[in-house]
């Protein structure tokens, strides 16, 4: 199966971004992470995400990708905030009672809240654009340089690569149940999600075993051959260093 255009490594070449190691960008981009969890305002937070949507925007990523990408963290950091605002704090800016609870909005609540939702938006977009700029197996190699444990890179290494497996298996029993008016109410959907998500555990179970089972015969022994990385350049060495003294620079402030 093709791999789905809904994954990064559709848009992971062809762009300005591509030819730089992914090494040299996966520590620009730590470095950066390091700062937006450690500010404790939101314009850091928001500046690095506003830079990582232009870079999405110079590597012409779809919006729609943007949103699909964003959708859950943006739903999470909502939730954050609401309870933030809502049960934290002592400065209490409205009171209301809703079915019998009394509600309480908090200044202090709210700014915590908008502190955190700007770190996660701030994490999450600088995430995001370092998944569109590096293709998979060479974010792969930058881990393994980095000393990242083998079995954690073993890992995604599977779960990369069976992905899409399960993700064709998930598209045809969807289009069977939807054949069979599966999805025609919300009892139904609901019933028919629920065996969709069943018969993908199981089958994920069964294709575990079925690998597992394959590598020894093959002569797996737990160790996987380390991946190879070129020598690094001293120019993008110097480019990711003066970023990482702007991002500084702007930290501070």
């Amino acid at each position: 199966m093709a791999q789905c255009e809904c994954f990064s490594e559709h848009f992971s070449k062809g762009h300005f971004l591509s030819g730089i190691d992914a090494r040299v960008k996966l520590l620009v981009a730590l470095a950066l992470l390091l700062m937006v969890l450690s500010y404790k305002g939101i314009f850091f937070p928001m500046l690095v995400s506003c830079g990582a949507f232009m870079l999405c925007a110079k590597m012409r990523i779809p919006v729609k990708m943007l949103f699909v990408r964003m959708a859950q963290p943006l739903l999470i950091a909502s939730v954050v905030l609401l309870l933030k605002f809502l049960f934290t704090g002592e400065d209490v800016m409205f009171s209301l009672n809703f079915m019998g609870m009394e509600l309480s909005g908090h200044k202090d609540g709210l700014m915590e809240g908008i502190r955190i939702t700007a770190r996660i938006l701030g994490g999450v977009s600088l995430v995001i654009a370092l998944g569109f700029a590096t293709p998979f197996i060479e974010f792969v190699a930058a881990l393994s340089w980095l000393r990242v444990p083998r079995p954690f890179i073993e890992i995604m290494m599977y779960a990369y690569r069976y992905l899409f497996v399960l993700l064709e298996d998930a598209e045809t029993i969807y289009s069977a149940q939807k054949n069979r008016l599966g999805y025609s109410g919300i009892r139904k959907g609901l019933n028919s999600f629920g065996i969709l998500t069943g018969s993908l555990v199981l089958r994920g179970f069964e294709q575990s075993q079925k690998t597992a089972d394959a590598m020894i015969q093959r002569g797996y022994t737990g160790d996987m051959p380390k991946l190879k990385n070129q020598p690094l350049k001293a120019a993008e060495l110097a480019i990711a260093f003066i970023v990482v003294i702007i991002g500084g620079a702007a930290w501070m402030i």
